[in-house]
């Protein structure tokens, strides 16, 4: 699948082997490796036959394609994954996860249903709860699986016992929607109308008191409150009658109530409009690509007993990312080479194609590397290896040719060596005469190399950091507004400590931002360090460039 390419239909992301375990399949991780591209991921997990489906097929421009099922069984089974081109924002895939129904009595598996509801959690960037009737007390009861999010989940490698995890969680968990479906109820309050998001916040109001059944009910509420900086709400009318609804997968729009049309339709532009693209820990967004590998990150971590770790995910994941990035650019760099150069040409129109190729290799490492802060990975491409290799392959290449061309004969064959050694032994003096001017254009090249990487690796910097100051000044949000919803509630003692962990945050925020210059400017000199070593090595071979190019 090319990037930003539509599947005609959903396939299994992550499923049990026959062992009972998680896996990732190889068909879905295979589509994913092909999108070089940012993915907006949106998850929607709930109770199952309660309409999770359809809604993903509405958000991907479909009727059928998520499996709806008209039965009590639960169809969809693990993780099912679609990927369609974003609708609103250019340049993006929109990644949709349809998750096995919560709460299946026939599974017997209580866990399994944990590590569905973790895993949509840990992949998007939005997940949407889908729900039937109302936000009640027993709704969210069944939410329980928010509860566990600590226990099942870790930001951070090592946490002091005195920090705040709830900012961590926050920054780097999805948005939240509530979808509540066949609502009947007027959204009144008293005598005044209110929005579904007030509905919804009402609905997530503690209650006073210390007592085990008090704190049993504020729960999974403080876990809303306390991990989903973002939350939305909207409640859909049943979509047709009881009998309609059994084969929902052959109606047509007019077959569908006017009311829930529209709703869909609103839901499915706020999802467009405003699920971000999916980003990890230090605000990196990451590609199709990328997604795959993190799946895979986190699904060992579960197959081998592990609570998956994020902070551990983005280590293994930019490892397996770094290596991935030399190996596309080398490709990328051969590619281009052997598509433009023809050999043989004169020095400098071949410093001239270099350039090119090289300047695309950059671009393709920069767009696949993953925190490589130490430019381990970025030095093999700042080497002449990357045009010795090219070389040797035109070499090879060429003598590939000649030894397949079996209509020569023996003496033709040797007439026809004979021939080439002359002529490089001519080019090579001429090639002599040439060594003080490639010299000077070695140390142009280096230097330009130099320029364009540490150019690219700072303004990739920069995003990661623009994106992490908005996630902090989100989670402050969240945090300020939490603050005065404890006062209005009557939750002094919690306020304050609420005050305590804003201030706790400022000051991070804080660090950051004065760290931010200090930080550009190591890498920078990284770069120039890594140059400076690679320099004298790479002007010290002319000779040996030009026997190999003649």
């Amino acid at each position: 699948m090319a990037c930003g390419g539509s599947m005609s239909a959903p396939v299994c992301l992550i499923e049990n082997d026959e062992n009972g375990k998680l896996c990732v399949k190889k068909q879905a991780k295979d589509i994913l490796d092909g999108i070089k591209e940012p993915v907006v991921v949106v998850s929607v997990v709930g109770l199952y036959r309660t309409g999770k489906s359809y809604i993903m097929n509405r958000l991907a421009g479909q009727q059928s394609g998520f499996a709806l099922g008209s039965t009590i069984e639960s169809k969809t089974k693990g993780i099912w994954m679609w990927c369609v081109p974003h609708p609103t924002k250019e340049g993006h895939t929109l990644v949709l996860l349809d998750t096995e129904g919560l709460g299946d009595v026939d599974k017997g598996d209580e866990k399994h249903d944990t590590w569905i509801f973790c895993l949509a959690v840990l992949l998007s960037s939005t997940l949407v709860y889908n729900s039937l009737g109302t936000i009640d007390n027993t709704a969210l009861e069944k939410l329980h699986y928010v509860t566990e999010l600590t226990e099942n989940i870790r930001v951070k490698a090592e946490v002091s016992r005195d920090e705040d995890e709830s900012a961590d969680f926050m920054r780097v968990f999805p948005s939240f929607v509530w979808a509540v479906r066949d609502f009947t109820l007027e959204l009144k309050k008293g005598d005044d109308q209110i929005t579904s998001d007030e509905y919804l916040e009402s609905a997530l109001k503690l209650k006073t008191g210390s007592s085990d059944q008090t704190e049993r009910y504020n729960l999974p509420r403080r876990c809303l409150r306390n991990f989903f900086a973002g939350r939305k709400c909207f409640v859909f009318p049943r979509p047709a009658s009881t009998k309609n609804m059994r084969r929902m997968e052959e109606l047509e729009e007019n077959d569908l109530d006017s009311e829930f049309l529209e709703q869909a339709k609103t839901f499915c532009c706020y999802i467009y409009d405003n699920a971000e693209p999916k980003v990890v820990s230090g605000g990196r967004t990451i590609t199709g690509t990328a997604l795959g590998n993190l799946a895979e990150v986190y699904i060992e971590a579960i197959r081998s007993g592990k609570v998956p770790c994020l902070e551990n995910a983005v280590m293994s994941l930019a490892k397996i990312q770094n290596v991935r990035a030399v190996e596309q650019a080398l490709e990328s760099y051969m590619t281009e080479m052997l598509n433009m150069a023809q050999l043989p040409m004169d020095p400098e129109d071949l410093s001239n194609i270099h350039t090119v190729a090289e300047k695309k290799a950059t671009e393709v490492f920069i767009a696949m590397s993953f925190n490589d802060n130490d430019q381990i990975y970025q030095q093999e491409l700042m080497c002449e290896e990357v045009l010795s290799v090219y070389l040797k392959a035109k070499e090879d290449i060429g003598n590939m040719i000649l030894q397949a061309d079996q209509s020569l004969s023996a003496a033709e064959q040797e007439k026809e060596v004979q021939r080439l050694k002359n002529e490089i032994l001519e080019q090579r003096q001429r090639g002599l005469e040439e060594q003080n001017r490639l010299q000077e254009q070695a140390f142009q090249d280096m230097q330009r190399t130099y320029d364009e990487h540490v150019n690219q690796i700072i303004q990739q910097m920069e995003r990661e950091h623009e994106r992490m100051r908005r996630d902090n000044e989100r989670v402050l949000k969240a945090k300020l507004r939490e603050k005065e919803t404890l006062i209005e509630q009557g939750f002094q003692k919690e306020a304050a400590r609420m005050q305590s962990k804003i201030d706790s945050l400022k000051v991070d925020m804080n660090k950051q931002e004065t760290s931010q210059p200090s930080t550009l400017s190591q890498v920078a000199d990284g770069i120039g360090t890594a140059a400076s070593l690679l320099l004298p090595g790479f002007i010290l071979k002319p000779i040996s460039w030009l026997s190999s190019l003649f």
